[in-house]
């Protein structure tokens, strides 16, 4: 960790450590009794290279504790809680004191700064509101750095186009899938070029280089940046990339971020894909250690061009709990998107569908065409881009071709992979 960890930034992760293990330990049932459990008491962390002595969490632990999972201050101390969607069994309730809040609100506000929003700026908040982090996390960093907030949330188009037009706003937060609805929303309506957006800040959801370079060129926007984040982890706001795009600086003084093979759970060296496992520095009502995010990313070593001193990760190639077994074989969908980033004459909507027929795995991908082209080279598309994928992931799949369009938008996140199996 050294090597990616500046020494100043390694002193405030010993710190942070030490007083939220102590922190834990003290003011949480959950903790204390998962430290017995583990023969690990306080005393025996010292400074980062007892990271590893310390037991996981995952977010099975958070369900269970529900309604305050983790809560390791009063109740009377708790001032806000959010929730995750809860698309499996009881919803992931988070806790937050004053200072938890002003720790998020500096945290986002530190990623519009490095995405180069400030007090000029309008800023189009696209995203939910309500038990969601997204909307009020982008509107604190929004108003911390000065710029103007237009809290629209998300969906309904019309509205959208009202404020992107009247207000001209300069700066749009959403999905990725938002993004590119209204990037081709703003084409068929002909307005593309009446727009002032010249920053996508987006999360929530992985967005292949096909897609970033559809919504930039649609938009007439110069920078897309990807922020990241989780419920657990405040919310949005735990990272971003810079102005270089190599990469996204994540905010080391806040949390430590291990990445180790999600089965073993061994750390991996830097460059390999691994699962995020954080652990909070600062965090009051609900801290995390060791906590299983289940995200896949690398560690990027060395400096960014930028000159900023915190550390990088790899965009997210999707999570480990999303994998697909095809025939014995491990696919991940960030996979295929990676492939069809790379391939010319397709756009950037796809679906992978799975069947079982015969005992036997059967794997479908649907990709639009380019709208520029007709179906004449269809065919050979589809035989480039099966053949890629056998060659990259090891796994046999029936590629089709449809129209540009063909395939549903979403103004949240994007489904993409229908196992009928």
């Amino acid at each position: 960790m050294d090597h990616i960890v500046s020494d100043r930034l390694k002193q405030a992760q010993e710190e942070g450590l030490v007083w939220t293990v102590f922190h834990a330990y003290e003011n949480s049932e959950f903790y204390r009794h998962k430290f017995k459990t583990a023969g690990i008491s306080p005393g025996d962390v010292k400074g980062l290279e007892d990271l590893h002595k310390l037991p996981f969490t995952t977010a099975d632990d958070l369900r269970e504790g529900y309604p305050f999972p983790l809560l390791s201050v009063p109740e009377r101390e708790v001032v806000r809680i959010h929730s995750s969607s809860g698309t499996t069994g009881k919803r992931k309730i988070i806790s937050y004191t004053r200072k938890d809040i002003e720790d998020w609100t500096e945290m986002f506000a530190r990623c519009y700064r490095m995405a180069g929003v400030g007090e000029e700026d309008r800023v189009q908040i696209a995203v939910g509101y309500g038990l969601w982090t997204a909307g009020v996390g982008f509107q604190a960093g929004c108003e911390r750095v000065g710029a103007m907030a237009v809290p629209v949330g998300p969906g309904n188009l019309d509205m959208q186009f009202q404020f992107l037009l009247d207000l001209k706003p300069s700066v749009i937060c959403c999905t990725s899938s938002m993004a590119l609805l209204l990037a081709e929303e703003a084409e068929r309506r002909g307005v593309a070029g009446e727009l002032s957006i010249k920053t996508v800040i987006q999360g929530s959801e992985r967005c292949g280089d096909a897609m970033r370079r559809a919504i930039l060129d649609k938009l007439g926007a110069d920078h897309l940046h990807d922020i990241t984040g989780m419920t657990e982890l405040y919310g949005p706001g735990a990272g971003i990339d810079c102005r270089e795009h190599e990469g996204i600086h994540y905010w080391a003084d806040y949390y430590i971020l291990e990445i180790v093979d999600p089965e073993t759970l061994e750390p991996v060296e830097p460059g390999e894909l691994g699962e995020m496992v954080v652990t909070t520095l600062k965090k009051e009502a609900a801290p995390l250690i060791r906590y299983r995010t289940r995200d896949l990313t690398r560690l990027i070593p060395g400096e960014c061009p930028c000159g900023s001193p915190y550390p990088r990760h790899d965009r997210i190639l999707g999570r480990s709990d999303d994998m697909i077994i095809v025939r014995g074989v491990n696919v991940y969908p960030g996979q295929i998107d990676e492939i069809l980033s790379g391939v010319e004459g397709i756009s950037s909507e796809y679906v992978i569908e799975l069947e079982r027929s015969g005992g036997k795995d059967f794997m479908l991908i649907k990709v639009e065409r380019d709208p520029a082209l007709d179906s004449s080279d269809d065919r050979e598309l589809e035989e480039r881009i099966a053949a890629e994928v056998k060659s990259k992931i090891m796994v046999s799949a029936q590629v089709q071709i449809v129209d540009y369009g063909a395939l549903p938008r979403s103004e949240r996140k994007s489904k993409r992979v229908f196992d009928n199996r």
